[in-house]
Formats: structure tokens, sequence, C-alpha cells
């Protein structure tokens, strides 16, 4: 059985950009979790603001936080991220030190990818599959 899963404020969020329909970030499916990429939304007005690049990082896995409760889980359960960014030379450390916050020991497996540009004023978006 697949369950797709709205998560607020996230889902009100993404409807704004997607124009038109029903956003759901999260899949369960088979006993995993398996989240959408989210760009770094404020947490008050849910508007993609131009930000420094590490509050981007800590606005980004605030909302994968939170979305892998909302699934029942926990950054705990999480096997596996996919992480994207623009490049900077100084980006991969300063993520590293924000994500190394959230995972403090036994972070699950990484994929971190430059890419080319985003469609909005943002560097970075993370995916993710957890176990429930």
């Amino acid at each position: 059985m697949i369950q797709r899963l709205r998560v607020e404020p996230v889902s009100t969020y993404l409807e704004r950009y997607k124009k038109g329909g029903v956003a759901y970030p999260v899949t369960i499916a088979n006993g995993l979790v398996f989240l959408s990429g989210l760009p770094p939304f404020d947490p008050d007005t849910g508007e993609i603001k131009p930000v420094p690049f590490e509050r981007q990082c800590e606005l980004v896995m605030a909302q994968l936080k939170t979305c892998v409760e909302a699934a029942g889980s926990s950054l705990a359960n999480v096997i596996k991220c996919n992480v994207y960014c623009t490049p900077g030379e100084t980006r991969f450390a300063i993520f590293n030190a924000v994500y190394d916050r959230y995972f403090p020991k036994d972070a699950p497996s990484r994929i971190f990818m430059f890419i080319h540009s985003w469609p909005g004023p943002f560097d970075l978006e993370i995916d993710c599959v957890a176990a429930v």
C-alpha cells in the first residue's frame, strides 16, 4: 500500500510554487519513507528568500526532520540522503557542519552533488529515504 502524506506547513508552501494540485512531500510504501526534495522555505512566511548558505542548510534540514517525523519515523532511521547544491568553494564544509548537527553519529549514506542552478533564489535541496 502506498500512502501520500501532507505535512504542514510544508505542503502549503509547496502548493504555492507548484501552481495547482495538492503537494505530498512524503510517500510511505513498503515500510519506507520517501521524502521529496525541499527548498529552504522561510518557516514564518513559506517564501523562498535569498539567505546565507548556512541558513539554507539549517532550514532544509529542519524541514527534512519535520517531514520524516510526520511519517512516524526519525532522523535515526534515515537510510540515504541525496544533496543537490549549486557550486561554491566553501559549500561542502558549511553543509557538513550543519548536517553533522542533525546526524551527530552514524550518519546515513549520502551523495553530495553540485548542480548548475535552481529556478529560484536558493542553493540547496535534499531528498531522503528512511525506514518507518
